[in-house]
């Protein structure tokens, strides 16, 4: 298992199970606490990314689930009591 940090603006959107995107490379979560994730590599993933050669404390290129995105828009949206959506034009 490799262990990443996040910033508290992401890690909202990482869920145990879930999909995350480690510098282009699909991952599932396996494990989680408030500031960081694991998943697990196996040596082909390692030997064909990117990720095989990265060192602790360097940076990757994170991506999370849009999923994830879109709940918490559709949770704010029927939290501010909106049951539809309206628009404007300019």
């Amino acid at each position: 298992m490799v262990r990443f940090s996040l910033p508290p603006e992401l890690a909202r959107y990482v869920v145990h199970k879930g999909s995350v995107c480690l510098d282009g490379v699909s991952l599932t979560v396996s494990a989680l606490d408030e500031d960081a994730f694991e998943v697990s590599l196996i040596p082909t993933t390692l030997e064909l990314t990117t990720l095989g050669r990265r060192q602790p404390g360097d940076e990757v290129n994170v991506e999370v689930d849009v999923l994830a995105k879109y709940v918490e828009r559709l949770v704010a949206a029927g939290a501010g009591g909106t049951t539809g959506s309206t628009g404007t034009t300019s």
